[in-house]
């Protein structure tokens, strides 16, 4: 049977509802080498962040993908502290992400050595917790992907093939989508396996339709005011081609920034219900479609096997 893994634990692929496919509570940018969790206050985090999550909850939201990476402020106690009080399901990842943000031991292991500690990851539970991953996250640099991040994406096509955990690649470049299609295909990762993050920063449109048509999912993340009609005009097209099915909607919102007076200037998780469901609506794309980006597309993308 299939289970979408939240921080809380497992729980039947209906259950997970509403989600928001591409947020974060907590991020520092600091780097790997000098990132510690002394860095910030857990509590204060908590009581920072909970009322944006509360929100969204009161407007129908019931899962919620939290995508900060290792040595980046992924906290995965906190997470389910903040799941518990929210009453949302939340998702966190195992996964590395790239320069500067990757530990010298992304250098120096094999990607069978770092598909190894992903996998345990998702299947016992991540340092030392008894909190499980539920996806893979990872990240590949702009146009050809270059060796350091091809290791880290092989790496993650095994934990996927080991776990059945969906890889969340931040890629926002074409060129970089149809390398990783290539990887996985060579590691024997079904494109479906794939979610390619940031795909509206792509500009080109024929990369947009070659990723749904290889099978994978085109993630439009950037949601906000400023770019909603945008957004409406990639949703069309892609509808137009058939593509809906493989289209998922969120904000790249939040966080709390370490090192900033109580986590600095915070963009909440709202917009994308208070204003960006009703543009669609208004707009005739129909709430029959709105359910399949927001409910079960998300609920296919991040079932594990």
């Amino acid at each position: 049977m299939s289970r979408i893994r939240t921080v809380l634990g497992d729980i039947f692929p209906e259950k997970l509802g509403l989600t928001l496919v591409h947020e974060h509570v907590l991020v520092d940018f600091v780097g790997a080498e000098t990132f510690s969790k002394e860095r910030y206050n857990a509590k204060e985090v908590f009581d920072v962040m909970l009322p944006y999550l509360a929100e969204i909850r009161r407007l129908g939201v019931t899962g919620f993908v939290e995508c900060t990476p290792a040595y980046m402020a992924r906290d995965p106690q906190l997470l389910a502290s903040l799941s518990e009080a929210a009453g949302i399901h939340i998702l966190t990842n195992t996964g590395l992400y790239k320069e500067p943000y990757l530990p010298r031991q992304a250098f120096e292991s094999s990607a069978h050595h770092l598909a190894d500690h992903w996998i345990e990851e998702v299947e016992k539970g991540i340092e030392g917790t008894s909190v499980r991953a539920g996806f893979i996250k990872v990240a590949v640099n702009p146009g050809h992907i270059v060796p350091i991040q091809q290791k880290i994406v092989r790496a993650a096509a095994r934990c996927s093939l080991s776990t059945g955990a969906v890889i969340a690649c931040h890629t926002a470049s074409g060129i970089a989508a149809m390398d990783l299609l290539e990887i996985l295909d060579e590691e024997g990762v079904d494109a479906n396996r794939l979610i390619v993050v940031h795909s509206d920063a792509e500009e080109n449109m024929k990369y947009h339709f070659q990723t749904a048509r290889r099978g994978a999912w085109v993630e439009y993340d950037g949601v906000k005011e400023e770019t909603a009609e945008r957004t409406l005009s990639l949703l069309r097209l892609m509808v137009k081609k058939g593509f809906e099915d493989y289209l998922l909607l969120s904000q790249d919102a939040g966080w709390y920034n370490v090192g900033e007076l109580h986590g600095g200037n915070i963009r909440g998780y709202d917009y994308l219900m208070k204003g960006f469901v009703p543009l669609m609506l208004a707009k005739g794309f129909g709430q029959k479609l709105v359910n399949k980006i927001l409910v079960k597309n998300p609920t296919k993308a991040f079932q594990i096997p």
